[in-house]
């Protein structure tokens, strides 16, 4: 039996601790902070219960996976809810769109808003459908030590289908002309934290997990999925160690020799850092024993940060669903100024989420949990009044689109964006959701889940292999564990 210390208890490192402690091994999940959850904590206000990062729930097979690797199913700990409308889109045009759930829906609704728009679409969620079936059950899987990996003939062969080297934007469009259909179509890819122009056309397999696998909701809120997880990482034996920040990974002969904390010292045989990875690399390691230098870093593409508000506010809401998307203002513009650009957005989109209209248990009677974001360029100065600056030009916005009153109805506020995503999450220029997916950082090509001078030390996560978001940071826990227990073997 190896001992395994495992930093950080986001869903990677709660995946990991799961699988590693189920063969058998001694694993320690030391968290700095009061919860489990990493970006996906919760908090509760006044009767509100706000779920304080992830708020979309799509690819539900890749949570069945995992739960039943331990004779579970998501309705064990929750019951799940397809949401229909999936989401309600506000354009500039002054239109509104509810994004039906189910393929041949928004099938109908395209080709309302462009004549033979709906055969090409369903061409184009069948070469999605072929995307995401083959990224999903063979890239994602694939720890990315080398080029290697994908020279697999029939996976080469592939490639050639996935469109790898051509951009989702190019392809969309060469398909459609209408706006509100482009702009439907690029939106899921803002999740992986870069432009659609920059983004692999690989990544359409996102319009197939949104449009035909469909988005739902947790019932209780996202922080299900972590209490969920964590309770099977605990039958299998695993320890929580909560607000124990490690402020030291001291290496001896290769290899790491002591995880020093807040509280005290530990050795260990296999070490994972589901922590930020600059902020191990960099932080936490000596020099010698780092896998990159401070430049590396810098020239990193880093997927935007997030101005958030959580909102409680003491009456029903009209004209909303339970995600919405508020592309009012010019898109490009906005990304521009994340990307090319970085400043405070002058005009940004926003995205506002209302649980409490699916979920009565996140809000009090009568009342209304709101969850506001605005998507930013990392590394900006952050102030709380260019907060508010902000709140007040979205709360002007929504209650003018939505055509009611918000603002004198607000109970409870709290604000959450760069200097928050540092302090709690040592996050790398406040960034809310790792590393950019474009073609440069895609695969192999993203930083390494194994330390090439401590061979003990491995990494799962947001910015390694597979990528940001809630299912592949909980498929990258899986792969690291399955190479550890290769080494152990």
């Amino acid at each position: 039996m190896s001992r395994i210390i495992i930093i950080g208890s986001g869903f990677a490192g709660i995946s990991s601790a799961a699988y590693l402690a189920k063969e058998g091994h001694e694993v320690i999940v030391l968290e700095k902070n009061e919860m489990a959850g990493g970006r996906a904590s919760q908090f509760v206000e006044q009767g509100f219960t706000f779920d304080m990062g992830p708020s979309w729930y799509w690819m539900p097979e890749v949570f069945e996976q995992f739960y039943e690797h331990f004779g579970k199913r998501s309705s064990d700990f929750y019951k799940l809810h397809r949401l229909d409308p999936s989401y309600k889109v506000f354009f500039k045009n002054g239109k509104e769109l509810d994004i039906p759930a189910g393929e041949e829906a928004v099938i109908d609704l395209v080709e309302k808003l462009e004549p033979g728009a709906g055969k090409k679409l369903q061409q184009f969620l069948e070469e999605a459908k072929y995307k995401y079936e083959v990224g999903m059950n063979e890239f994602v899987w694939k720890p990315s030590h080398s080029i290697g990996e994908f020279m697999d003939l029939r996976i080469a062969k592939s490639a050639m289908k996935l469109q790898m080297f051509s951009s989702i934007s190019s392809q969309i469009r060469k398909l459609f002309k209408n706006p509100m259909i482009v702009e439907l179509l690029e939106f899921p890819v803002l999740f992986l934290g870069a432009k659609p122009q920059n983004t692999p056309a690989l990544y359409s397999l996102m319009n197939y997990a949104d449009i035909s696998l469909g988005t739902w909701y947790p019932e209780g809120g996202m922080y299900e999925i972590v209490k969920a997880m964590t309770s099977i990482a605990e039958e299998q034996g695993v320890e929580f160690r909560y607000n124990e920040a490690v402020e030291k990974i001291e290496s001896s002969q290769g290899q790491v020799a002591e995880i020093r904390t807040s509280k005290q010292v530990y050795h260990a045989d296999y070490v994972i850092a589901n922590a930020d990875y600059r902020h191990v690399d960099q932080v936490l390691l000596d020099k010698s024993d780092r896998n990159y230098t401070a430049e590396y870093w810098d020239k990193r593409v880093m997927a935007p940060s997030s101005l958030l508000f959580y909102i409680g506010v003491d009456k029903k809401l009209q004209g909303l669903e339970h995600h919405n998307l508020f592309f009012d203002q010019d898109f490009d513009l906005h990304a521009t100024e994340i990307y090319d650009n970085p400043k405070w957005p002058s005009s940004p989109l926003f995205y506002t989420c209302v649980p409490s209209l699916t979920d009565h248990t996140v809000a009090p009677e009568g009342k209304e949990n709101v969850f506001l974001l605005v998507p930013l360029a990392p590394g900006l100065e952050d102030s709380m009044e260019k907060r508010e600056e902000y709140f007040d030009l979205i709360i002007s916005r929504l209650e003018k689109l939505t055509n009611q009153d918000i603002r004198d109805h607000i109970i409870y506020k709290r604000s959450f964006a760069m200097n928050d995503f540092k302090s709690r999450y040592n996050s790398f220029k406040g960034n809310a959701y790792g590393l950019a997916n474009t073609l440069k950082q895609t695969a192999f090509l993203k930083p390494k889940l194994r330390n090439k001078n401590l061979k003990n030390l491995y990494y799962t996560g947001q910015l390694t292999t597979p990528g940001p978001g809630v299912p592949p940071s909980i498929i990258s826990g899986c792969v690291v564990a399955q190479e550890i227990l290769k080494q152990i073997r």
